[in-house]
């Protein structure tokens, strides 16, 4: 089965009350390089269960998520065979004194929609993270309104085969230079829909794409496949509109140094006796 190496980036999720299905949505892995911290980045309406701008509850039971199942790819040798298993990881969102143990962005705290989850790892889970200082997913593109972005979720809880994400392909509405560093967010036109809330939004580039270096812009014809990962979907402006709201990267980097760091500290606990984390 051959697949595009951001087809096996995003995750599909089920938030539960009990065993109660709330909802569904999409996250992903993030990670600075190879090296560094990886992190689960999602939307934080997925994981309080609540509207983000009015606090009411979206799901129909009236109930709130206690738990997250996560569908990760399961751990093979050869990535051209990915796509055939998942194992399926079952966290509760808070701890034993209520507390939440999903991260908050460090600055923008619960108004941003955006959180992050530590995990820890086992061996038969496969990572594979939108990497942030690397030029496999950040490779300095040039996007201007009107050019093409993709955002690879899951509308409606569906996919494409087994638990592999579908690509929903519109166009960047505004300038990225415009984005305000108090609510960094930028909008899309895209027909996205429930289910996609928390899905990486890239653009993909499979032939020809303009880039900059050192301050220059230049354009490129290769039949080298290029992307830029952009930002985390978040929901459209409202149900009329196919305008759609996406957080910037700059805040999920943001949010993914206060991972890191929050994992740091709660290492330094445990090794006082404290044992807190996912």
């Amino acid at each position: 089965m051959e697949i595009e190496i951001p087809t096996a980036k995003s995750l599909y999720i089920e938030m539960y009350f009990g065993e109660t299905l709330l909802s569904s949505g999409t996250a992903f892995l993030a990670a600075n390089d190879r090296e560094s911290h990886c992190a689960l980045i999602t939307n934080r309406h997925n994981v309080t269960g609540r509207n983000q701008e009015t606090g009411k509850c979206i799901s129909p039971h009236a109930a709130v998520p206690d738990n997250i199942v996560i569908h990760f790819h399961k751990n093979i040798e050869n990535f051209e065979d990915i796509g055939k298993e998942w194992v399926k990881i079952k966290l509760p969102l808070y701890r034993n004194d209520g507390t939440p143990y999903w991260i908050e962005h460090p600055r923008l705290g619960e108004s941003a929609d955006v959180v992050a989850l530590n995990l820890t790892w086992a061996s038969d889970v496969a990572k594979y993270p939108y990497y942030f200082d690397t030029n496999l997913d950040n490779f300095n593109l040039v996007i201007s309104p009107a050019e093409n972005i993709s955002v690879i979720g899951f509308p409606f809880g569906l996919s494409s085969y087994g638990k592999l994400p579908i690509w929903a392909t519109g166009y960047l509405a505004q300038e990225l230079s415009l984005i305000n560093h108090d609510k960094p967010v930028f909008l899309i036109d895209c027909r996205t829909r429930q289910g996609q809330s928390g899905s990486p939004v890239i653009a993909f580039r499979p032939s020809g794409y303009r880039s900059t270096k050192d301050g220059k812009t230049s354009s490129t014809l290769s039949g080298n496949k290029v992307w830029e990962f952009l930002g985390v979907y978040s929901g459209r402006v409202n149900s009329e509109s196919d305008l759609g709201i996406v957080w910037h990267v700059s805040a999920i980097r943001e949010l993914l140094n206060e991972a890191a760091a929050d994992n740091d500290r709660r290492i330094a606990a445990s090794k006082k006796g404290v044992t807190d984390t996912v």
